[in-house]
């Protein structure tokens, strides 16, 4: 299906089923129930198809281009039917499940995923490596030829607790070798051995765990890649989640944007406002649809990603500092429904220039490898 033909069906569909999807709880709602509203709306649209649109057909998908999946995100998220934080793990995970995973698994479990029935997360980050991913230590060692043992601790895991799988980064090599020591895994959660503490972040939510495992036996026919291929699987997620998933991101901030001018002073201190918010929108937004297309086309993405990511945190900043100005007291204050939602949101936007890589390791690799200002060594 062409991308005119599939966002119009797509809408008018969406329109004719807004009461069944429309959740049934007011924002923000608990994470509790929203979790239970993004598994019912997936499970509604892959009865009806729409969510199968752009993943291949050898894994339940119904083909066409990956923009497709991205256009559906972007309007859940444009009608706040799903947290596109939330729905985006999709775009982050089963990309990584097709390329990666024997293709029998792959055929098994990503349409649970698509459909509702299953959550996974993403065990990478661990304590004290910070935004350095190849120092990571959570060993994996071989027990046989069967089995290997994890042993070792993840931290900042979207998730976990809902989760049933993860795809997870293990050291089997040396420290030393740092990222040609590494090997991935899709880890059944109620494996014994793994527990999950969830973390309050600073909104109040628990959406990120730590995630302990604890002697845990793991078939060897679960290694995604090769042995020591795990910094492959790592990077194959980037390109997903600098397109795809910030293209939903995107959506929701007009969304939000869109609101705040129903509700703002009409004067021109708020059109000043309201319009240098609109510009970093706008600018992300063109910058990302170059990306999308780049992506549909099959090109290879790397280190110009660092500029979605620079440009994705500072309209992000820029739409929730608006709200903050033109609504004093509400994010400080107000304990509506409302004033709820935008404080939780605002607190939520802060992490927007650390989280999937911070803001100056961004700015970094914008420096060294696209600017050539210096080594990365």
């Amino acid at each position: 299906m062409e991308m005119a033909e599939f966002r119009t069906e797509l809408h008018r569909w969406l329109d004719a089923h807004a009461d069944e999807l429309e959740p049934a709880f007011s924002p923000p709602g608990t994470l509790d129930e929203q979790i239970a509203q993004m598994q019912r709306v997936k499970a509604i649209l892959f009865e009806a198809d729409w969510i199968r649109y752009g993943w291949p057909e050898r894994v339940g998908g119904l083909g066409g281009s990956p923009m497709l999946r991205t256009e559906l995100g972007a309007a859940l998220a444009a009608r706040d039917l799903a947290d596109p934080g939330l729905f985006s793990l999709i775009e982050v995970l089963a990309p990584t499940l097709i390329d990666f995973a024997p293709a029998e698994l792959a055929a098994e479990v990503v349409p649970r995923l698509l459909s509702g029935a299953e959550i996974w997360c993403q065990g990478f980050s661990e304590p004290g490596t910070g935004s350095d991913l190849a120092s990571l230590t959570c060993r994996a060692e071989p027990e046989g030829d069967a089995t290997w043992v994890i042993n070792g601790q993840k931290v900042w895991t979207s998730l976990a607790q809902y989760s049933d799988r993860c795809v997870l980064l293990t050291r089997t090599g040396p420290v030393d070798a740092r990222h040609r020591g590494i090997t991935a895994f899709f880890v059944d959660m109620d494996t014994p051995g793994v527990s999950v503490a969830p973390l309050e972040m600073i909104n109040g939510q628990h959406e990120f765990a730590e995630v302990f495992f604890d002697n845990v036996a793991v078939p060897a026919d679960r290694m995604l890649g090769d042995l020591h291929g795990g910094w492959a699987v790592a990077m194959s997620i980037l390109p997903y989640e600098r397109s795809s998933c910030f293209w939903q991101r995107i959506a929701y901030l007009y969304r939000r944007l869109e609101k705040l001018v129903e509700v703002a002073p009409d004067d021109d201190r708020a059109a000043e406002v309201i319009g240098n918010a609109f510009v970093q929108l706008h600018a992300l937004r063109a910058r990302s649809r170059v990306t999308q297309h780049r992506l549909a086309d099959g090109q290879a993405l790397g280190a110009e990603t660092s500029i979605d990511k620079v440009l994705v945190a500072t309209a992000e900043h820029a739409t929730y500092d608006a709200a903050r100005r033109l609504l004093p007291g509400v994010v400080e204050m107000d304990d509506s429904a409302t004033g709820a939602a935008w404080r939780s949101e605002y607190l939520y936007s802060r992490a927007a220039t650390i989280y999937g890589g911070t803001a100056e390791v961004q700015r970094n690799i914008i420096a060294r490898r696209l600017l050539d200002l210096g080594s990365d060594e």
